[in-house]
């Protein structure tokens, strides 16, 4: 699964569209978050969609590759986690993708 943090649910959406449609993910699951941190020494409290992003390891690299290429954000949040799925679900996530 790859977590990945975006400025709004239009910007969400438009990212895991696209990343269905390149057969880089199968599904994705997107959720409101609020996050704290400081950027370019200014503390920043915002409201931010993290998209919870199911795919295959070998899929690691392309995937980070392109959601660099299309995400508007200068140093968008990108992370890998490591995980198993259930068989049947495994399956389904194999026949979606490349």
């Amino acid at each position: 699964m790859v977590y990945v943090t975006h400025k709004n649910i239009e910007d969400a959406k438009e990212i895991c569209k696209i990343l269905i449609d390149c057969k880089l993910i199968a599904c994705a699951n997107l959720y409101p978050i609020e996050s704290l941190y400081k950027w370019k020494d200014e503390f920043v409290n915002e409201k931010e969609i993290v998209s919870i992003l199911k795919t295959q390891s070998k899929n690691w690299i392309k995937l980070k590759n392109k959601i660099e290429e299309i995400h508007p954000y200068d140093t968008p949040c990108i992370a890998k986690i490591d995980t198993e799925f259930n068989q049947k679900f495994s399956k389904w996530i194999d026949s979606e993708l490349v």
